[in-house]
């Protein structure tokens, strides 16, 4: 699919107010925690307190007897009635060729637990409060093992070892790259910058925490859930429970947030369908926040060892790296691909490296396991490329924005091969920087450090410049659009809002196609049964699903004109449309597309589109970040945020704009607040609730200035749009942690790993002065 100029309208530079809020800001939204069945019963489960033990002995007798207990089970009465495990995809391996290993994701723990939180036994009562009472009878004896949660510490040859098949504790190992044609370019190289740096663990805070229902009626399953990829969990519930996809329907309502953490299947979703097949009632689990820390995969946690060769005149030569990723100890759907697929993609971003080295690892360590996270292995790839150029300049004594200018991929160069056989389509990313920087008053900032410095504060400026691959593995989405006889028109699409406002965007588009109120128009998402389709995963559903909306809305106009040529009694070819009805050229005969729909045999127009991009999106951007830190106490403040992005055309400016707000913060909290901690002794969780887990406050960010360049429109799909939900993230982290260490340079401060936390700085501050 290429992109169409004439496509370019719909919705083009357009802001629209939301439609979908008037629902969910009057308290008239549907999660899945407002569904109640009659009959419904509660699963609560029981988690292990340990991080690495030999399971001696459950006994549920007495959580049995417990009031309202209706049924406690282990992995062995799962196991007795044919309940499998969540498979993660055979898509990588170790070295040598075998295949990925890991310790199976089994619904409860098989004879070993493997990291606190893991589901051991699940108690079904009447209540939840029931259940909650029956899980504390539960009597698991525990033989405790040694525990590894470190990544680094993880591939030692003295390291406790997670699992037989994965020697070393390595999962699964990949090599990318030309290691001669590196090698060459390090031993000419006139300077080489070196870092090892830390991605740090991070926990999502999806506003709603997880809840599940499970149905079974007439031989069939109903999964009421919160999930990103409703398909995807449909088919992995029928590889659990060995049968065909269409046993199941999976019903998603309104989503408070995913951030990629629900997406795939959870054990939970999985347990209450096995409650409800089993007990004949419905099943309802709800997380705990509390839980949700502990049970809900995480994101980032990677360990950088890089190497960046340069020329005399500060040109990239080539790149080298190892990577540690960590997979927690039993790898969901997304663990391996983010750090080995989606990271080494846009590895080297907006710059030519002619020649690179990459050497991955993935992990097991006696942790939850990491999977999707805002921007998943794209963040931590651009943040090590901007950390490799910033410090080289500083090394070359060369400004920040210059050694970027130099290593640009020059727009001559386009389409560009990358290392992974991807193309780049188009970038403007020398005009991205220059429009960034003169939005942020770049050259007038020696005058606020003053200024700062006359206050007794410590004031930096970072600058970030990045590149995203956006439309995730599969580019297919399919939409179905269906016409009733009262005017009435449906949208059903396989992608999930999750509050990036798809309601909305669908219905700009299908109203621009069809030429018809937006009233008229109903968005249906969440619901398999009514359509399939990959979902909501890195930025793909108005890259994927708009075009493929637009699609079928002119698939509607071509049959419509078909009905209306049999009704006004005219070749299809004498028809136009216009405004929402179908006339005769050059006459006033005409019917309306409600009436060309009532002339289909059941009385509605139903069609169906395929879309599936030729390549992937390239979005990219430029951020500066201004910060001003209080030495006395180590305090950071975000003094000015701005960005310049190219997301190619754009449906809905306000919603773009909303997208690239809520990345940077989630970004500025990776670089400034956020970090998931793990005891390195006993495997506890030292960050299990927001009293230990920093998050940043609206307060704590200023007015953001946010640009866009539509100039450069995606040249794969039908509307030369390219995804924006991450963009904003994978920008802010770089560009903060640089403007702190500018802030911190003059007391010899080069480099500090994130998060960049008040007592960091203070204590930094404090070593430096001695």
């Amino acid at each position: 699919m290429q992109f169409d100029p004439d496509s370019a309208r719909f919705g083009a530079s357009r802001s629209q107010k939301r439609i979908e809020d008037d629902r969910l800001l009057t308290g008239k939204g549907l999660y899945s925690d407002d569904r109640t069945f009659p009959r419904q019963a509660w699963l609560v489960l029981v988690r292990s307190p340990h991080a690495h033990a030999a399971i001696v002995s459950v006994d549920l007798a007495a959580a049995r007897e417990s009031p309202g207990v209706l049924a406690a089970w282990s992995i062995e009465d799962l196991k007795a009635d044919g309940v499998g495990h969540i498979p993660f995809p055979p898509l990588f391996r170790r070295a040598g060729g075998a295949p990925m290993a890991a310790p199976p994701r089994t619904l409860l723990a098989n004879g070993r637990v493997y990291y606190v939180g893991q589901p051991v036994a699940a108690i079904v009562a009447e209540t939840r409060e029931q259940a909650q009472d029956a899980a504390e009878l539960a009597m698991i004896e525990y033989e405790d093992l040694p525990c590894v949660t470190d990544v680094q510490r993880a591939v030692e040859a003295d390291a406790p070892q997670l699992w037989p098949e994965a020697p070393g504790n390595i999962s699964a190992e990949a090599r990318i790259g030309n290691a001669k044609a590196v090698d060459e370019a390090f031993a000419r190289a006139a300077h080489v910058t070196r870092l090892a740096l830390d991605n740090q663990r991070l926990i999502a805070m999806a506003l709603e925490p997880r809840c599940s229902i499970g149905v079974y009626e007439n031989g069939r399953w109903t999964l009421y859930t919160q999930n990103q990829t409703p398909t995807g969990a449909r088919q992995l519930l029928g590889e659990v429970f060995r049968q065909k996809p269409e046993a199941f329907r999976v019903i998603v309502g309104d989503l408070g947030g995913g951030f990629g953490m629900k997406t795939g299947l959870a054990n939970e979703d999985a347990l209450v369908c096995y409650a409800a097949r089993t007990l004949g009632r419905p099943v309802k689990w709800r997380a705990d926040r509390s839980e949700d820390f502990l049970a809900a995969h995480m994101g980032r946690d990677q360990h950088y060892d890089a190497e960046l060769a340069l020329d005399r005149e500060s040109r990239i030569l080539a790149l080298r790296m190892t990577v540690l990723a960590n997979f927690g100890a039993t790898p969901v759907g997304s663990t391996a691909i983010i750090p080995m697929l989606l990271g080494p993609k846009v590895q080297t971003t907006v710059y030519y490296v002619p020649a690179v080295d990459y050497r991955i690892k993935g992990v097991l360590t006696n942790t939850m396991a990491t999977g999707a996270y805002r921007g998943a292995g794209r963040p931590e790839a651009n943040f090590l490329m901007e950390r490799l150029i910033e410090q080289a300049g500083r090394e070359m004594k060369i400004d920040s924005d210059e050694i970027r200018r130099r290593n640009f991929i020059r727009p001559d160069q386009f389409p560009y091969r990358t290392h992974m056989d991807d193309w780049y389509d188009a970038g403007e990313f020398a005009r991205m920087l220059d429009r960034a920087l003169a939005e942020a008053d770049w050259n007038g900032f020696p005058a606020r450090r003053q200024d700062a410095k006359r206050r007794g504060r410590l004031r930096g400026r970072g600058l970030s410049v990045y590149l995203e691959w956006t439309g995730a593995p599969v580019r297919t989405e399919t939409v179905d659009i269906q016409v009733a006889d009262d005017g009435t028109v449906t949208v059903f699409t396989g992608t999930q809002a999750m509050g990036q406002g798809l309601e909305t965007t669908y219905t700009q588009l299908v109203t621009e196609v069809l030429q018809i109120p937006a009233r008229a128009v109903r968005v249906v998402q969440g619901d398999t049964d009514a359509v399939t389709g990959v979902g909501s995963v890195g930025s793909r559903s108005a890259f994927v699903g708009g075009s493929a909306a637009v699609a079928a809305g002119r698939r509607v106009i071509v049959r419509g004109k078909e009905l209306a040529a049999d009704a006004l009694e005219a070749a299809p070819g004498d028809i136009e449309y216009r405004d929402g009805r179908f006339a005769i050229a050059g006459t006033d005969r005409s019917i309306t597309l409600a009436e060309a729909a009532a002339r289909e045999p059941r009385n509605f127009i139903r069609v169906s589109a395929t879309e599936e991009p030729s390549a992937p999106s390239w979005p990219n951007g430029a951020q500066v970040c201004e910060v001003e830190i209080d030495p006395e106490t180590g305090e950071v403040e975000i003094a000015a945020i701005t960005s310049v992005d190219d997301i190619g055309r754009i449906i809905n400016h306000m919603i773009a704009e909303g997208q690239i707000h809520g990345g940077i913060a989630q970004g500025l909290g990776q670089a400034l607040f956020e970090q998931a901690v793990y005891d390195p002794q006993s495997g506890q969780l030292l960050t299990g609730s927001l009293m230990d887990y920093c998050v940043p406050r609206a307060y704590q960010f200023p007015p953001m200035k946010n640009g866009f360049d539509e100039s450069v429109p995606c040249k794969t799909n039908l509307l030369g749009v390219k995804g924006c939900g991450e963009i904003g993230t994978i920008g802010a982290v770089p560009a903060a942690v640089h403007a702190v260490l500018d802030a911190l340079a003059e007391h010899g401060i080069t480099h500090l790993e994130m998060p960049l936390t008040p007592e960091k700085i203070w204590r930094a501050l404090r070593e430096s002065s001695r």
